[in-house]
């Protein structure tokens, strides 16, 4: 495949994302959503790029060939060492390369990097600039509308134009302030108010960019809303970790126009030979299975299916065994 079609499919790949969230899109999750999908693009979880140039921390860049398409983001404010880093991710197979410009916790902070990065978006388009001579794949930022007392009419709009200029094609707009002081970062994802309106007319004002939108999109209705204003791409966070059956299972045919709807009962079973491998290596059931407490949700037995795997596969030795119990008081309650 040539860059231009591998970058074609990407662009394509992102009318609908699963979101970058620390401690859950790892190799585990993203290979698990995957199994409801063959188009959304998938994102891992914030690598540092200190991590990976001075720690040499390379097995965060674990995945499996078939999570692509997939997105690496990296969180740094070094124009050089995030070029070091976009070049190991690149290398690594990583379809895109994207910047946090946006995660608004305390480490994040103290490392000048993520959200309040919008404080500073000269060195934000000099990393871009860095990054993208650095790499052939796609290199995007991920960002908010604004932090603390910024006014997002203004801010924003100077952050999108200067990231153009640098040379980012596709941004992706989480449609909410980050409050750096006062909010904890959970607080961040609910308290500060949406304003996908803001969102939308960056859009038309920045035609010939790539936007796509981020925050509270708790469905596939509503990411089609959004897509059919103007939207270029939805990213879907927190509501496709927690239902990814109710979210993904019907991705395909409803965002891309291709497939079918996924079976959760299917993709469970598919997920065996994958627990199988993964205990081979000497990796414990729980790593995998804590990803999939929400496959059934809202369907009879799904209370029982999450008691069975929390309460078991934690436990040593515990094997693929353990999801094929669980998934007995679902299959009686659909019989």
């Amino acid at each position: 495949m040539t860059e231009k079609n591998k970058k074609i499919e990407i662009s394509t790949a992102s009318r609908l994302s699963v979101a970058p969230m620390m401690d859950w899109t790892d190799r585990h999750c993203r290979y698990f959503h995957r199994l409801f999908t063959r188009d959304t693009l998938l994102y891992t979880e914030m690598v540092t790029a200190p991590a990976l140039v001075r720690g040499g921390a390379l097995h965060l860049l674990d995945f499996s060939p078939e999570e692509h398409p997939v997105a690496l983001q990296l969180g740094g404010s070094d124009p050089d060492e995030l070029a070091e880093a976009a070049r190991i991710g690149a290398a690594a197979g990583y379809d895109e390369i994207n910047l946090n410009v946006g995660c608004p916790s305390d480490r994040v902070q103290s490392g000048c990097f993520g959200a309040v990065l919008m404080e500073q978006p000269a060195l934000v388009a000099d990393c871009v600039t860095a990054m993208r001579k650095a790499v052939e794949v796609e290199v995007t930022v991920k960002c908010r509308i604004g932090v603390d007392d910024q006014d997002p009419e203004t801010v924003l709009p100077d952050f999108i134009a200067r990231m153009a200029d640098a040379g980012c094609e596709r941004l992706i707009v989480h449609a909410r302030k980050a409050w750096l002081q006062g909010l904890s970062p959970k607080e961040n994802r609910d308290i500060p108010p949406l304003d996908y309106d803001l969102v939308l007319r960056m859009k038309q004002r920045f035609a010939g960019l790539h936007l796509s939108i981020n925050g509270g999109i708790t469905s596939l209705a509503q990411a089609r809303a959004l897509l059919d204003q103007g939207m270029d791409g939805v990213m879907i966070g927190r509501a496709a970790y927690h239902d990814p059956a109710g979210i993904l299972s019907a991705a395909d045919p409803e965002i891309y126009g291709t497939g079918t709807r996924a079976d959760p009962v299917a993709v469970a079973r598919a997920m065996l030979p994958y627990i199988e491998t993964h205990l081979a290596n000497g990796g414990r059931l729980h790593q995998v299975t804590r990803h999939m407490l929400g496959l059934f949700l809202g369907r009879p037995g799904a209370r029982r299916w999450r008691q069975l795997l929390s309460s078991e596969a934690p436990k040593p030795g515990a094997g693929p065994e353990v999801v094929e119990a669980a998934l007995e008081p679902i299959l009686s309650n659909a019989a």
